[in-house]
């Protein structure tokens, strides 16, 4: 199926779905406390621990599970996209990398902000690269709204309104829940 297609997040679900419930047997079977969770085509694998000695083994031993669940499916694994993130409560805490390079993928880096479906994590969850980029964003917009119009006159005021409601507020309101 062609990246494109509507059929293509119907028959990612139906593959992925049988693998995720064998890496959770799988898992429970090592004693791994790892979990993974699924959306569309992001998934992610989440150890917890009170140490990196804790969390790193278990991560890199459900890469392999994973790994050799995808080949045994008949799917490839594209190492270069995978990612690695800690959360931690303590400001110093060292960035481990997880070096994989025994299964023949490449050493993770811990990145500095985590961006996932839209949202901006960091190490302390402060949210704060997250309120930046979208407050840049909107505004951006703010900015190149002047632009619309023509030489001799500018955009009534009850467009403006429209306009601001319409693209800048829910920018910079996106998903302000979180």
């Amino acid at each position: 199926m062609g990246q494109g297609s509507a059929l293509s997040p119907i028959l990612l679900a139906l593959y992925i779905a049988p693998l995720i419930c064998i890496f959770e047997l799988r898992a429970q079977s090592l004693n791994l406390s790892t979990s993974i969770f699924s959306f569309v085509d992001d998934s992610l694998l989440i150890s917890q621990g009170k140490t990196y000695n804790i969390t790193l083994p278990e991560l890199y031993s459900s890469y392999r599970v994973v790994t050799d669940l995808m080949v045994s499916f008949g799917l490839v694994m594209e190492h270069d996209k995978f990612e690695i993130f800690h959360f931690s409560r303590a400001h110093n805490d060292l960035n481990l990398e997880l070096d994989l390079s025994a299964i023949g993928a490449p050493t993770l880096k811990p990145k500095t902000y985590w961006r996932y479906l839209g949202f901006y994590f960091d190490r302390c969850l402060s949210f704060k690269e997250y309120v930046q980029y979208y407050s840049t964003k909107a505004l951006f917009i703010v900015k190149a709204m002047g632009m619309l119009g023509n030489s001799t006159r500018g955009l009534l005021p009850l467009q403006k309104h429209l306009l601001y409601h319409s693209c800048v507020v829910s920018i910079a309101t996106y998903s302000f829940r979180l």
